[in-house]
């Protein structure tokens, strides 16, 4: 079970210098789409998407037409099926709109808890039942996931157990029993699991970036919560959690690997269909828009530690407001991270970072973009002079050259081709696009990305990033803050 916050992607990961990812590793993960990296949600009216340029040769929503399979159920579940036959394997999914976005303040971290809640909550006909010996019988291993704006329960199994697997995740769905003793014992869990984080110095720079950038709107992003809230929370809240999301209309059921799609469909309408439709709940609880950010903002923590990190950080696109921005957002943070780009070249290879990376976060209800980078005390202030100029720059399409874009694209063609032969990843990858944005998007991803140009990036840097207002997020030893401030 895991709370992820994520702020990193691959092409991120790949220019950051070991020492300094593998702090960042411990609080960043990622789940989005080719990267392995969540507000207008899903229920509200979706921004009118250009029709994109055609790429030249075979189209990946050719390539993944040919292998998922969809279908959705009378109570509103929609069911996504991907065939690999390569092991004999499958990933059954679950993935539920819930997560931080649906926070209020006194419920900072409640829906990791109720994550892990839910499986121990698993009823069953059979006496003494529990998700984790039935999962045991079937060979499945199994985990769930929390991040900002869904919440997943998977298992992985031999897909000779297809039904068994898919029986598990529904009685897990549809019948659950939140205990008093079960939540104590559970919230300590959890518990441990934030005290970890807290105990990383890169939280600390994580969180307060976090709370000038997302202003009200911090809770809805903090997906790891506070310890107030974990000891505050109650079976009744566990439960009213359950009845206004956990519902068949604002969920998903994922199945990837060997299994055949008429036989999950089938599985699917025996196992799922009792489950009970419910009123939409954000017609009820509408999410509140995230408050423009509208000023530039430092904020500095202190570690001990020789060097600084900089955290600048953006209110990026929303996917479901401007989603041909976030098409160009991503090709532009790849151009940006490339080994040869000027930006690297600028500032990397002159020796005033040693590293530097540009992400933008996919979400509904807006996502954060970040350059996030490391410099020597001595080089900070030059470092961060350079970075300006640079980033001034960001709205002009001869900042991006066509070749730097053609590798791009290519690289997340082949990303793709990639995440297609592991199943169990795919499933959550195809669980990440559908809760932030929808199964239709994620199909014209990689071609719409192809269909970026230079002005397109240009565009983009210049709505959301080149003289925007931004957060400046620095963590340095106590000395240098001493001297900093």
């Amino acid at each position: 079970m895991v709370a992820v916050t994520a702020l990193v992607r691959y092409s991120l990961t790949a220019v950051l210098c070991a020492p300094f990812l593998a702090t960042i590793v411990g609080v960043a993960a990622a789940q989005e789409g080719t990267n392995e990296s969540p507000p207008a949600t899903r229920h509200a009216p979706r921004a009118t998407r250009s029709t994109p340029r055609a790429p030249a040769g075979p189209t990946q929503r050719a390539t993944l037409e040919r292998v998922i399979s969809q279908s959705m159920l009378p109570n509103g579940l929609e069911v996504i099926v991907v065939e690999n036959h390569n092991v004999p394997l499958a990933t059954i999914e679950v993935v539920v709109k819930n997560g931080s976005f649906t926070q209020e303040p006194q419920d900072e971290g409640v829906a990791h808890l109720f994550e892990h809640m839910l499986f121990r909550a698993y009823t069953d006909t059979v006496p003494n039942a529990s998700f984790a010996r039935a999962a045991g019988e079937i060979t499945a291993g199994f985990n769930g996931t929390t991040n900002e704006e869904s919440v997943t329960y998977y298992a992985t199994l031999p897909s000779r157990h297809i039904e068994r697997g898919v029986q598990l995740l529904a009685t897990l769905m549809r019948r659950p029993r939140f205990r008093a003793d079960d939540l104590d014992r559970e919230r300590q869990v959890v518990l441990g699991e934030y005290d970890r984080q807290v105990a990383n110095p890169f939280y600390h720079l994580r969180a307060a970036t976090g709370r000038a950038l997302w202003g009200s709107a911090w809770s809805r992003k903090n997906t790891l919560g506070s310890r107030e809230a974990i000891n505050a929370a109650t079976v009744g809240r566990l439960e009213a959690i359950f009845e206004r999301y956990y519902i068949p209309n604002n969920s998903a059921l994922i199945v990837t690997g060997d299994v055949n799609p008429q036989q999950v469909f089938e599985l699917a309408r025996k196992h799922f269909g009792p489950w009970q439709r419910g009123p939409d709940p954000f017609q009820e609880f509408p999410v509140p828009p995230v408050p423009p950010l509208e000023r530039d903002t430092t904020v500095i923590t202190e570690a001990d530690t020789r060097d600084v990190v900089v955290m600048l950080q953006w209110q990026g696109p929303s996917v479901g407001k401007d989603p041909d921005a976030t098409y160009a957002a991503d090709v532009f943070s790849d151009v940006l991270n490339a080994p040869t780009s000027e930006f690297r070249k600028k500032l990397v290879d002159s020796g005033l970072w040693q590293s530097l990376g540009v992400n933008y976060y996919t979400l509904d209800h807006v996502g954060p973009i970040t350059i996030l980078g490391e410099t020597t005390p001595e080089n900070l202030r030059p470092a961060l002079q350079a970075l300006y100029a640079e980033i001034a720059k960001l709205g002009d399409p001869k900042y991006f050259p066509a070749q730097a874009l053609a590798d791009s694209k290519q690289e997340r063609k082949v990303g793709t081709a990639f995440g297609l032969e592991r199943a169990s990843g795919f499933a959550h990858t195809i669980a990440f696009w559908w809760s932030v944005a929808d199964l239709e998007y994620y199909m014209g991803y990689v071609d719409n990305m192809a269909a970026q140009t230079a002005r397109d990036l240009a565009d983009y840097g210049r709505k959301y990033i080149a003289g925007r207002p931004k957060v400046i997020g620095l963590m340095m030893s106590a000395e240098q803050a001493a001297r900093w401030r």
